[in-house]
């Protein structure tokens, strides 16, 4: 089987406007969560979320930003410092350059934004670019025009999973002989009023609109919902041989994925985790290594709670208890789309530097909670291979592991 790694990574996150500050940020047990300060926060339910270190219009010309809802902006940036960081250059055939970016809602908020203008200013003042900016496609469609991709651009859009979802079909496309370099990812930029009300109708957010940066708390007994943030990530994922003939920095192989199905509801997990514990599975069986090798999963861990539970079930079941999880939600707040991407950084960056990020907040473990976490401070270690989850609506399970390069 061709073997696929990483030799790219880019993100802009709460935390920071790139990987190396992200990561610095992670390691640190530095949170991202804060007060909504806007106008149209005041009465909302929830008024706290993780919104960008670094706004776009640091980074964009002001021509772009006004043509790109801001998940695009955000899967620009993210794709733009993965493609500089990897070094490709121009020799690369553009018919075997793939991209696979995703976006679990999409640009929502152009489409709540133009509907204000039509119904205050009329039909005429809506912008052009309205459709092109709103549609769910549109973050993989600008990474793929900006880089000339045309091995084919996939947007999977499964919720919280989505970028995860992106990363396999990525290294799909590579096995399958599709492309030779494949751009994945994810984007998410939804803080805005109607997601957060909707979010917190259902009962998923937590509400210490008090406390922001101690309001994200996976595994701890006092959660009570996951915080909305936004940011996204890009891989560049190459063949191996293609990645050592022009002496690339290899960061990770990408050793194995899993996608499921829960067939079990809408938005509740499966409290058994069956799902979820067969895309583990499914991952350590193509990657053909013993679950014992596996020493850091990088969790969903979203800090609500039926979920964070029942996903400690599943990993214990599947890799045992020797495992050491993260919960960088804590820290970054829930990223949807872009989640799984930046928690994929992650956890490459946790095998790269032998350390696992601290889950902040941590403060009153779960009785449930029979699995070793790095509680509140990182921990160094010695990894050789670690895995990254993420499940969404719909029941959507992703796995993706990661082994030393």
């Amino acid at each position: 089987m061709t073997e696929v790694v990483v030799t790219g990574l880019g993100a802009t996150t709460p935390l920071g406007g790139d990987v190396a500050s992200t990561w610095e940020s992670l390691t640190a047990g530095k949170s991202g969560v804060g007060p909504l300060t806007q106008e149209w926060a005041a009465e909302l339910p929830v008024r706290i979320a993780a919104q960008l270190a670094v706004e776009p219009s640091e980074v964009l010309p002001r021509v772009r930003l006004r043509r790109l809802d801001r998940s695009e902006q955000i899967a620009l940036i993210a794709a733009k410092e993965a493609w500089d960081d990897a070094g490709i250059g121009d020799e690369l055939d553009r018919e075997r350059l793939g991209v696979v970016f995703g976006s679990g809602i999409g640009g929502a908020t152009t489409l709540l934004d133009q509907d204000d203008i039509l119904e205050e200013k009329g039909a005429r003042r809506v912008s052009p670019f309205t459709v092109p900016m709103l549609m769910p496609n549109g973050p993989a469609a600008v990474v793929g025009l900006e880089f000339h991709a045309k091995a084919g651009v996939h947007a999977p859009t499964s919720a919280c999973a989505t970028s995860a979802e992106a990363i396999s079909w990525a290294a799909d496309m590579i096995r399958v002989g599709r492309a030779d370099v494949v751009i994945a990812g994810g984007a998410e930029a939804v803080i805005a009023p109607l997601p957060i009300a909707g979010f917190a109708s259902m009962k998923a957010m937590s509400t210490r609109n008090d406390d922001p940066q101690r309001a994200s708390r996976p595994w701890d007994q006092d959660r009570d919902g996951f915080v909305m943030g936004e940011g996204g990530g890009s891989l560049i994922l190459e063949r191996r041989d293609r990645a050592e003939a022009r002496g690339a920095r290899i960061y990770a192989v990408v050793a194995g994925s899993g996608l499921t199905s829960d067939g079990y509801d809408i938005v509740q997990p499966d409290p058994d985790c069956a799902g979820g514990a067969r895309a583990m599975q499914a991952a350590i069986k193509q990657a053909g290594i013993d679950p014992k090798e596996i020493g850091h999963v990088n969790a969903h861990a979203t800090s609500t709670p039926v979920g964070d539970m029942a996903e400690v079930k599943g990993i214990k079941r599947v890799i045992g208890d020797h495992v050491v999880l993260a919960g960088t939600k804590s820290m970054t707040g829930h990223l949807l789309g872009g989640a799984g991407a930046v928690e994929s950084i992650a956890t490459i960056m946790a095998i790269v530097d032998g350390i696992i990020p601290p889950t902040i907040n941590l403060d009153n473990p779960d009785p449930l909670l029979d699995l070793d976490v790095a509680a509140n401070e990182a921990r160094k270690v010695d990894l050789t291979a670690a895995m990254n989850t993420a499940f969404g609506f719909g029941g959507h399970n992703a796995a993706i592991l990661f082994t030393k390069a």
